[in-house]
């Protein structure tokens, strides 16, 4: 794929959606750290149906740990493994507090250090809580970057690191949000909604189904 298809990929997505947002609820930087670490093998909207509880009673790294290790739990339940989230949710609110003053820090290496955060959730909050032009890779963006032929890559590592390269500046801080969407709405895993998909004739897919698959 060339840089001229990439470019008018972005332009069609940013026209259709202009300001892309995750779909998680959080009003800051530690509720939408605690929704993404809670949102591993769970849908967004049964992390904000928990994180709604959870919220409403403890929505700092020390109201989480008032609520002790039980009490987590009691509010997280309907997630699943919700056991494993509750210990990490407890440590990492642990180590916010002793390292950085119940803050959630502004930079990866601090973020990636704080149990159960990845590069991927790092990345999240780079982008959504402060506004960095990070693109984190999950399993819609490594199939559309893939499948497009947007950026190629074998893993979500090569792929990040190709998409950082290829996506025109001006379209990076929100090129997370948009192809995830994609991802999740249009270019679906078993069935790719061809039909109805907006950049389908920018699209390199070998295999385009003709009719909408929804």
């Amino acid at each position: 794929m060339n840089n001229d298809k990439r470019r008018r990929i972005f332009e069609r997505l940013r026209e259709a959606n202009p300001e892309p947002t995750t779909e998680l609820n959080w009003t800051t930087p530690f509720e939408l750290l605690v929704a993404v670490a809670l949102s591993a093998q769970s849908t967004d909207v049964g992390v904000n149906k928990a994180t709604a509880r959870l919220f409403a009673d403890a929505n700092t790294p020390e109201a989480v740990l008032a609520l002790e290790l039980e009490g987590v739990k009691e509010h997280i339940k309907t997630l699943g493994l919700y056991n494993n989230k509750a210990r990490h949710l407890i440590a990492m609110c642990e180590q916010l507090v002793a390292q950085h003053d119940g803050e959630v820090p502004r930079d990866r290496r601090a973020l990636e250090a704080l149990p159960g955060v990845g590069r991927k959730t790092a990345n999240v909050i780079l982008n959504t809580a402060f506004g960095e032009p990070t693109i984190a890779v999950d399993t819609h963006i490594f199939r559309v970057a893939n499948r497009t032929r947007l950026a190629s890559g074998k893993n979500v590592n090569e792929v990040e690191q190709k998409l950082l390269k290829v996506v025109p500046k001006e379209f990076r801080r929100d090129a997370h949000h948009w192809l995830i969407l994609h991802g999740r709405y249009t270019c679906l895993a078993r069935k790719p909604r061809c039909g109805s998909c907006i950049i389908e004739d920018l699209c390199e897919y070998p295999d385009k189904l003709e009719i909408d698959q929804a």
